[in-house]
Order: C-alpha cells, then sequence, then structure tokens
C-alpha cells in the first residue's frame, strides 16, 4: 500500500513539476514576443522621457531602479496574452514577429498607435458635439 501511495505521490510531483516547466518556458516565450512587438522598446523610452527631471547625479540610480520594475511589468503582461492565447500561437506569433515584415510592423506600431489615439479623441470630440447639438 506503502509503494501504490509513493508511485502517485510520485506521479502527481512529476506532473507539478511538468506543468511548472511548461509554463515557465510559455512565459518565457509570451515576454520575448512582449518585447519583439516593440513594447519592449517603448518601456525604455517612456523610463527616458520620465526621467528627463531627474538630476544627472541620480540619473544611473534612477535608470537602474526604473529598468527593475521591468520584469514584473512583463510578467503582468505575459499572463494577460497568455489567457488570451495558447503557447502555439504565441509561438507563431514570434515567428511572425522575426520576419521583415513583423519587424516593419514593430519599429511602426507605437507611432501609428499615438497617431490613432489622436485621431481617436479627435473624432471622440466630433461625436461629443454631435450629441450636444442633439439635446
Amino acid at each position: 500500500m506503502k509503494k501504490i501511495v509513493l508511485l502517485a505521490l510520485s506521479i502527481i510531483a512529476l506532473t507539478f513539476q511538468s506543468q511548472a516547466q511548461d509554463n515557465t518556458e510559455f512565459k518565457n516565450v509570451t515576454v520575448e514576443f512582449i518585447k519583439l512587438t516593440g513594447a519592449g522598446a517603448a518601456f525604455e523610452n517612456a523610463i527616458d522621457q520620465l526621467g528627463t527631471g531627474v538630476s544627472e547625479a541620480n540619473k544611473e540610480a534612477y535608470t537602474k531602479e526604473a529598468k527593475g520594475t521591468l520584469d514584473a511589468l512583463y510578467t503582468k503582461m505575459a499572463d494577460l496574452y497568455m489567457a488570451e492565447f495558447t503557447q502555439d500561437e504565441i509561438k507563431e506569433l514570434v515567428a511572425f514577429y522575426k520576419t521583415d515584415l513583423g519587424k516593419k510592423l514593430s519599429e511602426k506600431q507605437l507611432g501609428l498607435t499615438q497617431k490613432a489615439m489622436t485621431y481617436g479623441q479627435s473624432w471622440g470630440m466630433e461625436i461629443q458635439g454631435i450629441a450636444q447639438k442633439h439635446n
């Protein structure tokens, strides 16, 4: 009986270990995907922009501490993507972002998003004007 219990516990432990390894690989691939989309460059840029008011004497310490927050952010974002996409889908996205077209999209995405947000804000103000007209 002891042998059966020990065997069952061993199987359960191996299952959890295997799932943890699969999850770690999935998370690592997902973080790679996030970085390939241009988010990594955007975060680095944000750190630089937000740190423009930091004195030169404190710039290095600021940059080190700010960049130290990125792993937690990538982990949270990875969890978000992992809830919506399978590991195979993320691997396909990584493969796409490594192509010439994917690299071009990554380089252009932030600028396109910023312009689109400006268009959306202008459109929202236009719609607000129309709504007020019909009150």
